[in-house]
């Protein structure tokens, strides 16, 4: 199994208990800082922003918590200034990651993902190292239980919509950054309900990982998540069914 499908299914069953912890808020309020930030207090001319604006309203955040994120991006807000940064990184068994985060002091941040990316057998790699391999794409996934590949495949392609295949039990859309609302659009108007919709950094190829690098990239995946600091985590790990059914029964 992919390693975007896969933590895209690990992201969506976190996501109540991560809600319980306050992380979500903190996370899509730095994402709208970061946005606005980058391209502006417009979600009209600033996709970035009404993606992050979206995810907003998806975990029932208070519109006035959007706001003072726009204005503290854009400057219009006295406090704290937040910089964004990019980690290029290796993983255990020689994975490829790329760590995008939000930060008021990139000394701590950068040895604290050093210190995770230690503990779990990876290592910090220079600026570029890493980012060549991936690709900027929308990439939304379908469970196979909400629709099959066909409803899928008519609602999308004609919405610009590159590549549609079956992994298992999910089914997955890339497309192009600038098709991303169109590409969702479609699939909302047919009431066809996703596990994952973002536009993220999609691998050229990837690396299969099995037993304990297995084990310790998707636990260095989810620290690195947890990470405060953190807004996306990109890697290019492969990991099969089974091996994924392995790492389920130990954890039981």
């Amino acid at each position: 199994m992919s390693g975007h499908s896969k933590w895209a299914k690990i992201k969506h069953k976190k996501g109540a208990e991560d809600a319980k912890r306050g992380m979500v808020f903190t996370k899509v309020s730095k994402e709208v800082t970061a946005a606005a930030k980058e391209g502006g207090g417009n979600p009209d001319t600033n996709f970035r922003l009404r993606a992050a604006i979206a995810k907003a309203r998806e975990c029932n955040m208070p519109q006035s918590n959007v706001e003072n994120a726009i204005k503290k991006g854009t400057g219009e807000l006295p406090g704290v200034v937040y910089e964004t940064v990019v980690f290029d990184a290796y993983g255990p068994g020689g994975v490829a990651m790329l760590i995008e985060g939000f930060t008021d002091n990139k000394n701590r941040t950068t040895a604290e993902i050093r210190n995770m990316l230690g503990k779990k057998g990876g290592s910090m790699a220079g600026a570029g190292s890493t980012a060549w391999m991936f690709t900027k794409k929308g990439f939304i996934t379908i469970d196979t239980a909400k629709a099959s590949e066909d409803v899928v495949m008519e609602a999308v392609l004609e919405a610009g919509a590159d590549d549609i295949k079956t992994d298992g039990d999910t089914i997955e859309v890339v497309c192009d950054p600038a098709s991303f609302e169109k590409v969702k659009g479609a699939l909302d108007s047919k009431k066809i309900e996703t596990v994952s919709a973002e536009v993220t950094m999609i691998p050229s190829s990837t690396v299969k990982v099995e037993g304990a690098d297995a084990k310790n990239v998707l636990g260095l995946m989810e620290n690195l998540e947890e990470h405060e600091d953190v807004t996306h985590v990109h890697a290019n790990f492969d990991i099969s069914d089974d091996e994924m059914a392995k790492l389920a029964e130990e954890e039981e």
